[in-house]
């Protein structure tokens, strides 16, 4: 016990005193988390009310599979990526393996079925009289489309919260494409499971109550998104 208290009291003074490895490695985490959900939305905003707005054969079996996406295994996602990005796969000529470009390709690939998911589900919500509204009014289907998405906002939000909150957690992925190279690609989750293993718990301990700061800042944020 005392010495987890002393563990605890010098992950602290890391914390307090801005040690510049923890901030690296934090920096570098919410880049990565940053970009792939920035990424993740540009591609599945548009992709989210094309699926919710048309009709086509096949749409409920599309959702059901892109629901099921939802929980798949950073490790599968890692096994995937590393196959098509290694030297023998078909884009390794690109050689962005073990590199932090791969790992923002990897969480878009992860995070890319909950926010379109949950972006649909956010459209779908919305009454369908403000579309029908909009275009008996003489508005085009895409300025209808935007009128739909802005009723929707802050679920929208919430989507693209949860998908930050999968990216910045995840570890396998991580370890599997970036390779937990010191200074290039290790993030927190990645360096907490080096650290402890190699017996340095004072900095995994600050890492994680950074990871759990974080994770409590996203849980706010996506319940006063809701409550809105």
């Amino acid at each position: 016990m005392n010495d987890f208290t002393q563990g605890f009291v010098k992950a602290l003074e890391l914390l307090v005193t801005l040690d510049p490895e923890v901030m690296e490695i934090t920096g570098r985490t919410l880049a990565i988390a940053l970009s792939s959900c920035v990424i993740s939305t540009i591609l599945c905003l548009p992709l989210g009310s094309l699926i919710h707005f048309k009709q086509f054969f096949g749409k409920r079996a599309l959702l059901n599979v892109i629901q099921t996406f939802y929980s798949i295994p950073t490790v599968v996602v890692g096994l995937v990526v590393f196959i098509f990005f290694s030297r023998i796969g078909p884009l390794g000529v690109f050689n962005l393996m073990f590199t932090p470009t791969i790992m923002v390709i990897g969480q878009v690939i992860l995070i890319s079925p909950i926010v379109l998911g949950l972006v649909i589900a956010a459209l779908s919500g919305v009454d369908k009289g403000i579309f029908e509204t909009a275009l008996s009014l003489g508005a085009s289907h895409v300025r209808a489309t935007f009128q739909v998405m802005s009723e929707a906002r802050y679920a929208i939000l919430s989507a693209v919260i949860m998908g930050f909150g999968r990216a910045i957690s995840e570890v396998g992925l991580a370890l599997m494409v970036g390779g937990n190279i010191r200074g290039f690609t290790r993030v927190i989750t990645t360096a907490i499971s080096l650290e402890t293993s190699k017996g340095d718990v004072e900095l995994s301990m600050a890492l994680g109550i950074i990871l759990i700061f974080i994770a409590l800042l996203v849980n706010i944020v996506f319940n006063r998104l809701q409550q809105r």
